[in-house]
C-alpha cells in the first residue's frame, strides 16, 4: 500500500505538532484528516487542500462522530490515528485539585485510549494498522511543578507499552513518539494553565509569580536545542512505513540525554539534575 492509499486521523491539529505533521504528510500523499476541538483553527489546513474535522478527544460522541465521517469518506479504511492533541497543566501537585488531574487525564490519556479502542475494530478487520502516540520527555522523567503531565505521560508510556504487547503477532503496530523543547503554543497553554491554580496561598506562590513575570516567559522561548514542529515528521514517517515500527522515538537533544542519565545515574544524582532547571 502507498502512502497515497493511507489514510490518517490526526488530533490536536490546531497548531504546533499537529498542525506540521497534517502538512508534511498531506505533501507525501497521505490522506490526512486533520482534527481539533474547534473547526475553526482548521481553516489554514483546510485551505491546502486537507480534510478537516472537528473532534474532541475528551468526548466520546465527537469521538465516535468524527470516526464515522471519515470511514464514510474512506469506505470503512483507515491506516493510521496519531494521537497527538494534549496540553500542559502546572503546578506544585499540593495545589493541584481532583479537577485539575481529571482534566489533565482526559485530553493526555483517556482520549488517546478511547480513540485507540476506536479504531483497533477497524484495524483487527483489514489485518492492519498503526497507532502512534505523542508523549515527552517527561514521559520517562519528572520535573518539579509539572506533576500532573508528568503523571498523565507516564500514563500514556504504560498503556502503548501494554497496548503493543497485546497487539503481538497481529500487523498493528503501537508507538510513542517522546519530544523534548518544541516550539509551539504549549508553553503558552501552560502559562495559562497555571493560573487556574490557587496560589495566593501556596507555599509556592513566590516560585508562581517568578515563573509568571514577562522575562521568565521570554526565557522559556529560549530553551536550548529546541526544535520546530517539524522534527516530528520524520520519526512519524518512521513509524508509519517501516515493517518494523520502534516502540520509541526520541527527539531533540534533551531527550536522548536523559534517556541515558535516566539509565546511568543514581536516583539520587538524577533527582539533583532535574530539580537545578
Amino acid at each position: 500500500m502507498t502512502s497515497k492509499n493511507r489514510a490518517i486521523l490526526i488530533t490536536g491539529c490546531s497548531t504546533g505538532i499537529g498542525a506540521a505533521c497534517a502538512k508534511g504528510l498531506h505533501a507525501r500523499g497521505y490522506r490526512v484528516f486533520a482534527t481539533g476541538r474547534r473547526i475553526e483553527t482548521l481553516e489554514p489546513l483546510a485551505k491546502l487542500g486537507i480534510e478537516t474535522l472537528e473532534l474532541d478527544v475528551t468526548n466520546d460522541d465527537s469521538i465516535q462522530r468524527a470516526l464515522r465521517e471519515i470511514l464514510t469518506r474512506t469506505g470503512g479504511s483507515l491506516y493510521a490515528l496519531f494521537n497527538n492533541a494534549g496540553y500542559g497543566q502546572f503546578g506544585a501537585i499540593e495545589d493541584l485539585t481532583r479537577a485539575h488531574m481529571q482534566a489533565q487525564f482526559e485530553t493526555n490519556v483517556f482520549g488517546p485510549m478511547m480513540l485507540g479502542n476506536a479504531v483497533l475494530p477497524i484495524f483487527r478487520e483489514q489485518g492492519f494498522g498503526r497507532i502512534i502516540q505523542t508523549s515527552s520527555v517527561l514521559g520517562f522523567v519528572t520535573r518539579p511543578f509539572c506533576g500532573a503531565y508528568n503523571a498523565s505521560k507516564f500514563a500514556l508510556e504504560g498503556l502503548t507499552d501494554t497496548l503493543r504487547l497485546e497487539l503481538r503477532g497481529s500487523d498493528i503496530h503501537a508507538s510513542l513518539i517522546e519530544p523534548g523543547p518544541i516550539r509551539s503554543q504549549f508553553r503558552q497553554t501552560g502559562f495559562n494553565m497555571v493560573q487556574t491554580v490557587s496560589i495566593e496561598q501556596s507555599i509556592h506562590k513566590h516560585l508562581y509569580e517568578a515563573a509568571l513575570t514577562p522575562e521568565a516567559k521570554a526565557k522559556t522561548e529560549d530553551v536550548p536545542f529546541t526544535l520546530g514542529p517539524e522534527a516530528i515528521l520524520k520519526p512519524l514517517i518512521h513509524a508509519l512505513e517501516s515493517k518494523s515500527p520502534r516502540a520509541r522515538y526520541p527527539v531533540t537533544v534533551y531527550t536522548y540525554v536523559f534517556s541515558w542519565l535516566k539509565r546511568l545515574l543514581p536516583t539520587a544524582i538524577l533527582d539533583k539534575i532535574l530539580s537545578a532547571g
